[in-house]
């Protein structure tokens, strides 16, 4: 290449060339558009590709509508879901309707086939009626804002959703105690170790590297992410060090995120804090991920007031709650730890949310759907499910996890465990569960037990001594006569303790109970503790007994029915040293019997 230039040419231009086109507005800019989320986030939209291009329009209008202030698309999620749905309809007329080109050609037919289509694609009922509901509000904003755009029988079709009966959505099951003991140990070691972590240190293998020239670009490294925050991957601080270990074959991979952790937060500590703050609060886990630094409040006497943001409550979106507060194993303590932990971060991401993290050469403050940072920490620290397989944690199941360990700690207690709901939403939503299904059917058992088998409390607590010369019933009735007030201390009967002498089932309110022989072993006050053991032996003793002096016919009529009452029931309720004992107290001294004329002829 020489110095002179190079032999150029003569430029002509003609008379059109300085015509300027009249500018015409592109569709398909506004076909591609970003949206800022009221609650955090931005949503990329990219309606490009879809056809008929009016339609696709009118659908994209109606998207930035619905997010602006006072529309229903709050979350950055609810605008990509919306925005999803656009793509299934636009699928539908594909393959159903490929002849329409405008919103105008749409009629109420479309939308059931729709809804039909949904249904021949494998969509369940839930899943489906979803997907119909937001295509349906799509709509009725395109009719609100301009009605010329929308046929008479479509404005007729967008009045109700479906015209199929509505199916309740399936509960979400919480999990079993013992993989909620895995995930809350796991959890609190893990922000153990972030706290010990994040001190705005260098790692001790670069502190303590033999090698100067190593130690001393890494401390210009650290010095660096000190002052800027973090730097990217061609900054000359990190190349440095870089080259330093490669040249000596020492490993470079996750060097920077390595110094990064020890000043922030980073995306894999999202899951162990998440998954602590909605076990032991109990929030839902959209709540735990819009926590903002000042939620706590008024701390006193070990509890501290939690506010929240709830966004599904609409016109009651702003809740609190008192959790534990003291140290990072309770709630608030927790919560003020992760303030801490994120002072740093806060220095060059101004954000009042309470997870500010690094991620990928940046710094985030909305928390998204950790899918795959979940797997990698199950997996570290093996959690399994109660089969023993490895655990699929499902975040959204945390909430239900910490109502169903509420519940089996208050006993189904309905008063006690609905906290923050009403008893009806409580018992539908949270204890109508799977996972508690074996509880209640264990309860449903032991009423049916105790509904069929005769009403006698069998108890192995002691009861007052009674002078054994008042236990025949004519003894027992108190000063004031017959007609007395059933009364509340027990009576002591044959052959057991009875806790409504006058209140009897089997006389009337306020008489003296008409069965005093062994009918108090189907009588539900009866109380029958170790103490009227030898009397219930000798008893056990002479039916046997008139076994051999009765037709087994006419035994069985008599005695069949106490005879298994004791036998079955009574006796297995007491240990067999117990039983012993009283075998040992009826030889020595046996009780007197008390039996009507009838039962010995």
């Amino acid at each position: 290449m020489t110095a002179r230039p190079r032999k150029g040419r003569v430029a002509a231009f003609s008379a059109d060339d300085g015509t300027v086109d009249a500018h015409e507005p592109s569709s398909v800019t506004g076909l591609r558009f970003s949206i800022v989320a009221r609650s955090g986030g931005t949503a990329q939209l990219d309606f490009t590709d879809l056809r008929p291009r009016p339609l696709a329009i009118d659908a994209a209008q109606a998207i930035r509508r619905l997010a602006e202030v006072g529309g229903p698309l709050g979350a950055r999620s609810t605008v990509m879901a919306y925005a999803n749905t656009v793509r299934i309809f636009f699928a539908f007329l594909a393959s159903e309707a490929p002849n329409l080109t405008t919103c105008r050609q749409i009629e109420a037919a479309h939308i059931d086939g729709f809804e039909d289509w949904l249904d021949a694609e494998g969509k369940s009922r839930v899943h489906a009626f979803t997907i119909l509901s937001k295509a349906v509000v799509v709509f009725r904003e395109i009719d609100a804002d301009q009605p010329d755009r929308v046929s008479q029988s479509l404005r007729d079709r967008l009045r109700y959703t479906s015209a199929r009966p509505f199916e309740r959505p399936r509960s979400r099951d919480a999990y079993s105690p013992f993989v909620a003991r895995q995930l809350r140990d796991a959890a609190r070691a893990d922000v153990a170790m972030m706290m010990r972590r994040i001190d705005g240190h260098l790692p001790e293998t670069l502190i303590a590297h033999t090698d100067p020239v190593i130690r001393q670009r890494a401390v210009a490294l650290h010095e660096a992410v000190a002052r800027r925050g973090f730097l990217p991957r061609n900054d000359k601080a990190s190349s440095a060090l870089y080259r330093a270990l490669y040249s000596r074959g020492l490993p470079t991979s996750s060097l920077l995120d390595g110094i990064y952790a020890r000043f922030y937060l980073t995306v894999h500590d999202l899951p162990p804090l998440l998954t602590l703050l909605s076990l032991d609060t109990g929030l839902e886990i959209e709540c735990v991920k819009a926590l903002k630094t000042n939620c706590l409040s008024n701390a006193s006497a070990g509890t501290v007031t939690l506010r929240y943001t709830k966004r599904r409550a609409h016109g009651l979106a702003q809740k609190a709650m008192r959790v534990r507060d003291g140290g990072p194993t309770t709630p608030g303590g927790l919560i003020r730890a992760i303030v801490k932990m994120t002072q740093t971060a806060r220095q060059f991401e101004s954000s009042d949310a309470l997870f500010v993290f690094y991620h990928a050469c940046g710094f985030r403050s909305v928390v998204r759907h950790p899918k795959l940072t979940l797997s990698h920490w199950i997996a570290r620290h093996g959690i399994v499910d109660d089969d023993g397989h490895p655990l699929t944690l499902l975040l959204s199941r945390l909430r239900k996890t910490h109502k169903a360990l509420w519940y089996l700690k208050t006993s189904g207690h309905m008063a006690r465990f609905a906290v923050g709901h009403s008893v009806d939403i409580a018992a539908r939503h949270y204890a109508d569960i799977p996972s508690l299904r074996p509880l209640h059917e264990a309860t449903v058992v032991d009423a049916l037990e105790d509904a069929i088998r005769p009403g006698a409390a069998v108890t192995t607590d002691p009861v007052p001594a009674v002078d054994d010369s008042h236990t025949d019933t004519r003894h027992c009735i108190p000063p004031q006569g017959d007609g007395h007030v059933a009364s509340a201390d027990i009576q002591d009967v044959w052959l057991a303790s009875c806790s409504g002498f006058y209140d009897s089932p089997f006389s009337s309110p306020g008489a003296p109970c008409s069965h005093p022989f062994w009918g108090c072993l189907d009588c539900r006050n009866a109380v029958i503790s170790e103490r009227k053991l030898p009397a219930i032996l000798g008893f056990l003793d002479f039916i046997v007994a008139q076994r051999a002096a009765l037709g087994a016919e006419e035994w069985a009529a008599k005695f069949g029915h106490v005879h298994a009452r004791i036998t079955q029931q009574v006796l297995p309720s007491f240990p067999e040293e117990v039983i012993a004992t009283a075998r040992a107290s009826l030889a020595v001294d046996p009780p007197p019997t008390y039996l009507p004329p009838e039962a010995t002829q």
